[in-house]
């Protein structure tokens, strides 16, 4: 199946991110291509490279509109990361939707493929993806906490403590694996996904079978 594409909308957190949170359409297009060029140049140059002036230069606009919304370039990755959240769980949640049944299974395989297709598609997400390198936020709880909101939407369940731990070790250890996988083939090493895709449903199986 084809990665879904969509455009998602500006969050609570994301906008918690901002400076200032725009309030016409033109001022959020203007946010919009700040944080496209930050991505952009984030797979050029990386994150040591990156400057608000390049940013503010890329996106044609002013440097007082790149300030308008950011303090500096580490605001700029966060915000451009937690844009990749929102997207990612968008496209999780749209993915499940197609499911013909509830399934804990193929629902945590779509969430699986479509980082992976955010990895190899999505500008500036092989670096940042969902916290800024070295950063020292723990992005994965934030992960493991959307994806239980989805996932507690296909299966029709709510999320009890014991679901909510499975989750965070599983965003865990998947983290470390495809850290692992990308680093040994910049597309992903295959035997390496599919044995954390393995990994996944066998520690899974307990709590969702």
């Amino acid at each position: 199946m084809d990665p879904v594409t969509t455009t998602p909308s500006l969050s609570d957190q994301s906008a918690g991110a901002l400076r200032r949170v725009p309030v016409q359409e033109r001022s959020a297009e203007r946010l919009g291509r700040i944080l496209d060029a930050c991505a952009a140049l984030l797979d050029e140059v990386g994150y040591d490279g990156l400057t608000t002036r390049a940013v503010a230069d890329r996106a044609g606009v002013p440097i007082g509109s790149v300030y308008r919304f950011f303090g500096n370039k580490r605001a700029l990755a966060d915000a451009l990361a937690l844009r990749n959240l929102d997207l990612y769980v968008e496209r999780t949640a749209a993915r499940m939707a197609t499911l013909r049944a509830p399934d804990w299974r193929a629902a945590v395989n779509a969430a699986l493929d479509e980082y992976l297709a955010m990895k190899r598609t999505v500008p500036g997400f092989a670096l940042v993806d969902f916290g800024v390198p070295s950063g020292g936020a723990d992005a994965n709880h934030q992960v493991a906490d959307r994806l239980g909101g989805v996932l507690a939407g296909h299966l029709g369940k709510p999320l009890d403590d014991r679901v909510r731990r499975a989750l965070l070790v599983s965003v865990e250890a998947t983290d470390a694996l495809l850290q692992l996988a990308f680093r040994t083939d910049p597309s992903g090493d295959p035997d390496l996904i599919a044995e954390t895709r393995k990994l996944l449903h066998a520690y899974l199986a307990p709590t969702f079978d």
